[in-house]
């Protein structure tokens, strides 16, 4: 029994290890030396504000601090579960990240494999500077792009609308249309930049393959059906697990430059509720409660995707 437990026991890393490892910072000491700048980043500015978690358990006094303000216990995440408004925002932001995952995940893949069989370099260049373009502009600009195109006074789309018979759309202010209006706008702006990854992944196929799926009669359909996808597989599902984690977080950025009292029913979520809560009622013990429940859903939800994963497809993020 004895023997048993010791063979099971977690073991620490051998001193063979540990040689090995001083060997390798010798040999490559200058990439360590690189290394160090980003260790002190994430040092510094993600696992030092891990601290400030213990105020969701308080009733935080800005001028008290941390040190001096109250416990409360899980008091914040009682009212948290128990409060009908929040059971909205958690529907708001389960429903726009499902719509985006649907309708916006597929999206960068199918533009990686249609710009991966331009062989017109003349012509490929510009369409991809084109579709990345979006990535870098603001999500205010976007906002106020969008804002004056689908303007109900004078915007474009509605001008298209009412020359075609129909009558003009509030695009804004129309509880059925905005989630949509969301969804769409963020596939314009990230759909384009989202194809790096997977124009990186393509690169790495074998064209031998393909040749080799030509010589048996392949058309470029069977092709990317049998070849590209497949080889695709890996950065999808890590792409995929990842996206999974950050399910809670429906894009608040670009909601708080977009929505409007009018469409809160359809569009406040976690983030939005998060920052008016936090900064406009000053209730920062809750928002941070909320902040940290959608943190914990996150990591969960990575988690077991990541063990489905390797439980029914052998691949995973670990």
């Amino acid at each position: 029994m004895d023997r048993l437990k010791l063979d099971n026991a977690p073991r620490l890393p051998s001193r063979s290890y540990w040689r090995k490892l001083r060997g390798d910072i010798r040999k490559d000491w200058d990439l360590y030396i690189a290394l160090l700048p980003g260790i002190a980043f994430l040092l510094l500015f993600k696992y030092t504000p891990m601290y400030g978690i213990v105020i969701a358990f308080q009733d935080f006094n800005i001028f008290s601090g941390i040190g001096d303000s109250p416990w409360v216990g899980f008091e914040h995440f009682e009212r948290l579960f128990h409060s009908p408004k929040f059971a909205q925002v958690f529907w708001n932001t389960f429903m726009i990240s499902v719509l985006k995952i649907v309708l916006l995940f597929p999206l960068p893949i199918v533009l990686a494999i249609l710009l991966n069989e331009l062989t017109k370099m003349w012509f490929k260049r510009p369409v991809q500077t084109i579709i990345y373009m979006p990535h870098f502009l603001s999500w205010v600009i976007v906002s106020g792009l969008f804002m004056d195109l689908l303007s109900v006074n004078g915007g474009l789309v509605n001008r298209i609308i009412e020359w075609m018979g129909g009558e003009p759309i509030k695009f804004f202010l129309d509880n059925s249309v905005f989630r949509w209006l969301l969804v769409s706008t963020a596939g314009w702006k990230e759909a384009g930049w989202g194809t790096i990854v997977y124009l990186a992944a393509l690169s790495s196929i074998d064209p031998q393959l393909y040749e080799a799926a030509k010589i048996d009669g392949a058309n470029k359909f069977r092709q990317i059906l049998h070849i590209t996808l497949p080889g695709l597989v890996p950065v999808i599902l890590l792409m995929f697990i990842l996206r999974l984690g950050s399910i809670l977080e429906a894009g608040t950025e670009q909601i708080l430059v977009m929505y409007n009292p009018v469409v809160y029913n359809v569009s406040d979520v976690i983030g939005t509720y998060v920052y008016r809560t936090g900064l406009g009622e000053q209730n920062y013990s809750f928002a941070s409660a909320v902040g940290l429940f959608e943190s914990v859903v996150g990591f969960i939800l990575i988690v077991g995707g990541n063990y489905i994963s390797r439980r029914f497809l052998n691949r995973g993020i670990w």
